[in-house]
């Protein structure tokens, strides 16, 4: 028997074909490039999100380009409504494949000294205990299984501290701490956690960052590619992560910064 060519050997490799794929605050920004993303490949995607018109309307306009798609809402942030929307998953496709927690809000910028707890609680409940939440329940399953791949969506400000954004820094470096001791507790059971790690995305959660000149120039002179990230940049990454490229990989975080870290 001949040995395989080189492209049977690497044919199908990012392929996501019957893949069930969940991908919170799926609606808008990078959670809709990485599903949209992730349904190029083949998977059947899941979008969740708090808002139910966003999510109908990107549902709506995936299905119209081939994808199979449907969402439910679900404040990641309640582990009850994660319950359901993961027991609405089962009950519809019978498993979880891939689980992306995009779901987040943008941090509030304040000298660390100013903080209230009512500025520090929210972006710890939805941030780091939204991915904790979908970890628990999806990520039980997949352990069960034995298999599933679970993509945290963190921050460089997951890496190195940022000027006066001390409960996103501290949520998304919990996130990339969570990452590894999952990946470390679950990989006997064929299950593989991973992150991946974004510099300032052209989204409209960014836009009022990006359209005040001082802070925006100071932004970009520190990002060594000189530009923002366009959020179908980070489907790559998710692709990769997603599929049987990355079968040996696990407690990784990808960072997709344009440098920023590199420095």
């Amino acid at each position: 028997m001949s040995a395989p060519t080189l492209q049977q050997r690497t044919a199908g490799l990012f392929d996501l074909t019957g893949t069930v794929a969940v991908v919170t605050g799926g609606g808008r920004g990078i959670g809709r490039s990485i599903a949209e993303g992730l349904a190029g490949f083949g998977a059947e995607v899941v979008l969740s999100g708090r808002n139910s018109a966003v999510l109908a309307a990107t549902a709506e306009a995936m299905a119209a380009q081939g994808a199979k798609v449907w969402w439910q809402a679900a404040d990641v942030s309640r582990e009850e409504e994660v319950a359901a929307l993961h027991a609405a998953v089962l009950e519809r496709h019978g498993r979880t494949d891939v689980l992306v927690n995009n779901a987040g809000i943008n941090p509030i910028y304040k000298a660390a000294e100013t903080l209230t707890s009512e500025d520090w609680q929210p972006i710890i409940d939805i941030n780091l205990g939204g991915v904790f939440h979908c970890c628990r329940h999806f990520g039980a399953a997949m352990v069960e299984r034995k298999a599933g791949s679970i993509i945290n969506i963190s921050s460089v400000g997951g890496h190195v501290g940022l000027r006066k954004t001390l409960p996103y820094c501290a949520a998304k470096g919990g996130v990339e701490l969570m990452t590894k001791s999952l990946a470390v507790d679950w990989a006997a059971s064929g299950v593989r956690v991973n992150s991946i790690a974004p510099g300032f995305v052209e989204t409209d959660l960014t836009a009022g960052m990006r359209e005040h000149e001082q802070l925006s120039r100071r932004l970009l002179g520190q990002t060594p590619m000189g530009r923002f990230c366009g959020p179908d940049e980070l489907i790559g990454a998710a692709v990769f992560l997603a599929s049987a490229a990355s079968a040996y990989v696990t407690g990784h975080s990808i960072l997709v910064d344009g440098g920023w870290t590199a420095q």
